[in-house]
């Protein structure tokens, strides 16, 4: 057949080109071909399923012969047969299996239902109850939540049974231990329940309100007559505050009534503890006699008024540590320690004692013992009124009563130190001795006036108030002083007044200046001082002058010094006079002690001497300068300088020196 169509394309062309058309369409169309064109183009390397049959193919397929090929289709039925075979072998055991868990299931699925049947009926039946049983649940956890309110309300607005016994005394009146643990409770139920009364329970609050305040003043009644009894024992020298009494007081501190009564009562007891220690003290001493009593020591002023003042001072402190005591656990103490002060202070014994404290004060000032005495109790007075005014009320009797005293301490002193300065001065104004040195009136004088001032500064007073004191004191005795000297002096020739006043002003510049505030004074001694040494140191220049006989040349030189004529022609200043008076000079300069003033060795400070010395020979070398130089100008025609006056002034300094 292929040999008839290739025949038919070669004889005619469109022939060739159909039948090559319908050669491609057979072919196309041919089942055989398109399986070969598949197999062809089918990739082995990439196509798995064809490897896994294949190699199940090579297990069976030992042979490749004719025989195999035509019985490879049977073999291959025949394995799937036997294979098939198997797998129903196989799935009857599991199909047995699945009958039997089939027949599980529904033995189970019916006793489910039957379960299920009877719960549906039970629920039918007990469905009331559950319904009865969820609202006595409900009903329940309300109840619960009002029980625990209402427990918490009468835990906060209820003592509890404890709370209440511990409110009641026991039978021997003793307060319990909890009482005050309990007394704060009631207080704090008190305030609390002002909180109801802001809200819809009104009633309840009032209720509680009340019936607390009944326990509350309760309470305070027996905590009152607890502290009473306390109170009236601490009349001992040494009380012991207890803890308790202290607590009782801070509880009777909102009680403003009763906390008086309470510190009154207090102070009653240690008022007459005080005036029974204070008449042991003056009369019997302390225990075994030691400290020996105060009245033995009547005949020593400064010790009696101190072992006096003492006494109340260490009994102040001690009355004042014992109301701390009583009072730690109060607000506002300071105020309340002064008022049981003020009470201790304060009643018919107490004043008694008071008045005689200022008795034998008053004694001991009137009796004269001396300006120097006198000034130390006024200081004594000064230290307790100082020491105890900060302990006690300003307003204090006791304090008010040492105050007047130590005023008429000091007056007493002024008048003994007026006194007594007169007195002294007295003696002062009369004649000086030989050697013008200060008279044994002066000393005495100064030694009472440094035992003052040594007294003074032991004094507790302000630096303002020592100055005030200062200066009164040496308004009483130093200037008079000074013009009892002055006094005495002015019957003296000038030099030996001048020399007796700067002794005497000295010694007392050398006391007044040991203590403080007398800047203003020693500048007034200084002043007077430097006034008399220039007395001397004039005095002192014009005898030296007049030795050697320059007093006249300095006169004729201040008496011509306007002249127009030359000096060496004038009376008195010519050649002669000049050479005469340099011989004196030159006679003095070799021995100068001679012509010593006698007064310049008689003042008693060597710093004075100096001083004189010193500005004397200033002074003379001043004159010889002038004098010098009018020599040595031409215009007074004088000869050669070195003729007339050889010494130079720088010589004369140095020989003087």
């Amino acid at each position: 057949m292929s040999l008839d169509v290739s025949l038919s394309v070669a004889s005619n062309p469109k022939n060739v080109e159909n039948s090559s058309v319908n050669t491609s369409k057979d072919v196309i169309s041919n089942p055989l071909s398109k399986k070969l064109s598949k197999i062809l183009d089918t990739r082995l390397d990439n196509d798995k399923d064809m490897l896994e049959a294949l190699k199940s193919l090579s297990i069976f397929f030992t042979e490749n012969n004719i025989r195999t090929r035509r019985n490879l289709r049977g073999d291959i039925e025949k394995r799937t047969l036997n294979i098939n075979e198997e797998f129903i072998g196989a799935f009857a055991v599991v199909k047995e299996q699945l009958d039997s868990i089939y027949k599980d299931v529904e033995a189970i699925n019916a006793c489910c239902q039957d379960m299920i049947s009877r719960l549906k009926k039970t629920k039918s039946q007990t469905h009331d109850l559950i319904s009865q049983t969820t609202t006595l649940k409900a009903e329940t956890h309300k109840l619960q939540l009002r029980n625990r309110l209402v427990d918490a309300f009468l835990l906060k607005f209820q003592l509890t049974e404890e709370e209440k016994q511990a409110l009641k005394t026991g039978r021997d009146g003793q307060l319990r231990s909890d009482f005050f643990t309990a007394l704060v409770r009631v207080k704090q139920i008190h305030n609390d329940c002002k909180l109801l009364l802001r809200t819809n329970h009104q009633t309840a609050g009032l209720e509680i309100m009340e019936s607390m305040a009944l326990q509350q003043e309760t309470a305070y009644e027996k905590l009152y007559r607890w502290t009473q009894n306390e109170c009236c024992l601490l009349s001992t020298d040494s009380p012991d505050i207890s803890l308790k009494l202290s607590q009782a007081i801070a509880a009777l501190y909102d009680r403003p009534v009763l906390f008086k009564y309470s510190i009154d009562e207090f102070g009653n007891a240690r008022r007459a503890a005080v005036v029974r220690n204070f008449i042991d003290a003056l009369t019997r001493g302390g225990p075994g006699g030691n400290p020996r009593p105060i009245e033995l020591h009547s005949h020593d002023p400064l010790r009696y008024l101190g072992d006096m003042l003492a006494w109340i001072h260490q009994s102040t402190a001690s009355e004042k540590e014992h109301a701390q005591a009583l009072l730690k656990n109060c607000q506002m103490i300071d105020n309340a320690i002064e008022d049981i002060l003020m009470h201790i202070t304060e009643g018919p014994l107490i004043q008694s004692i008071i008045n005689s404290i200022q008795v034998r004060i008053e004694q001991v000032l009137t009796s004269e013992p001396g300006p120097i005495l006198l000034y130390k109790l006024s200081n004594l007075l000064q230290f307790y009124i100082s020491t105890i005014s900060q302990m006690m009320p300003s307003t204090c009797v006791l304090v008010h009563t040492l105050d007047e005293m130590f005023q008429l301490s000091r007056k007493v002193f002024f008048s003994s130190l007026s006194f007594a300065a007169n007195k002294l001065i007295d003696k002062v104004v009369e004649q000086p001795p030989a050697d013008l040195t200060p008279t044994d009136s002066i000393q005495k004088v100064l030694a009472l006036l440094q035992g003052i001032l040594s007294s003074n500064e032991s004094s507790v007073a302000s630096a303002d108030e020592k100055r005030g004191v200062f200066l009164q004191i040496l308004t009483y005795m130093v200037e008079p002083l000074v013009q009892a000297c002055s006094l005495s002096a002015s019957q003296l020739p000038p030099v030996d007044m001048a020399t007796y006043m700067v002794n005497s002003l000295h010694v007392i510049q050398c006391v007044v200046a040991l203590y403080e505030f007398t800047d203003q004074r020693l500048e007034m001694l200084q002043a007077q001082i430097d006034a008399h040494m220039d007395t001397l140191v004039n005095e002192h220049a014009s005898l030296i002058l007049h030795h050697c006989g320059l007093t006249s040349l300095c006169t004729s030189l201040q008496l011509y010094a306007r002249s127009e004529e030359p000096l060496s022609k004038m009376s008195g200043m010519d050649v002669a006079s000049v050479k005469a008076a340099m011989a004196k000079l030159d006679g003095f300069l070799s021995n100068p002690d001679p012509t010593t003033m006698g007064q310049c060795n008689r003042v008693q400070s060597s710093k004075f001497r100096d001083q004189i010395k010193r500005r004397t020979t200033e002074l003379i070398c001043m004159a010889y300068s002038q004098l010098y130089s009018a020599i040595s100008d031409p215009k007074n025609q004088y000869p050669s300088i070195t003729s007339i006056a050889p010494i130079e002034p720088g010589q004369v300094a140095r020989l003087l020196s």
